[in-house]
């Protein structure tokens, strides 16, 4: 395991939460990944954040141990399963209700009802067909010098292999280079977890 992994520590809360994804099948950010959501949170003393993919809470607890005590954390999830039990872990995390905004439906039909330019940070862990809509939403979205971060930039360790060309890997590649072509972004690739493309709006 890389030393990033094993340096990024998890509590009982985050243990509980990763190991309830894990009985559902559900895929979520690892400790490194997650430490690295926390940090830019907290680097941008980040208030109104959206989340894209609930889960079991995993990034979402990552992501409020960065944010301002005050910040609150809109999460997306199309699964009421999965946020029911997100709820109960940000509560047992220590998180007020009042911290959490929990909205259930697809991302693609709650994202135009969000404010323009009224959020800090955007995470994006949802399915690839979905990151091209996800990251046009997130250029309205984010105030300037608001940071998007799209889980996945790896493509499952497919990304540099030119033999690739599966759906998801072709579509991973085109965000990438959407973004890194745009003007409206700065941008890096961060290898940690599944890979995450971080983006900053200029």
């Amino acid at each position: 395991m890389p030393f990033a992994e094993t340096y990024a520590t998890e509590d009982t809360v985050l243990q509980t939460a990763r190991a309830l994804a894990h009985e559902l099948g559900l895929p979520c950010v690892s400790p490194g990944a997650g430490s690295v959501l926390r940090l830019l949170a907290a680097a941008g003393s980040a208030k109104a954040v959206v989340e894209i993919g609930t889960g079991t809470g995993v990034s979402g607890i990552w992501l409020l141990g960065g944010m301002r005590p005050d910040g609150v954390l809109t999460t997306i999830d199309v699964e009421h399963e999965h946020q029911r039990i997100a709820r109960r872990i940000f509560q047992e995390a220590g998180y007020a209700p009042s911290r959490t905004r929990i909205i259930s439906g697809r991302a693609l039909n709650v994202l135009p009802r969000l404010a323009d330019g009224a959020y800090d940070l955007i995470f994006v862990d949802a399915d690839t067909t979905e990151f091209a809509a996800c990251t046009e939403a997130a250029q309205r979205l984010l105030r300037p010098g608001g940071v998007l971060i799209v889980n996945g930039a790896h493509a499952n360790g497919r990304i540099s292999d030119p033999s690739a060309r599966d759906v998801d890997t072709l579509t991973v590649r085109e965000m990438l280079k959407a973004i890194r072509e745009s003007d409206e972004w700065i941008q890096a690739v961060i290898p940690s977890g599944a890979g995450l493309l971080a983006a900053v709006k200029c």
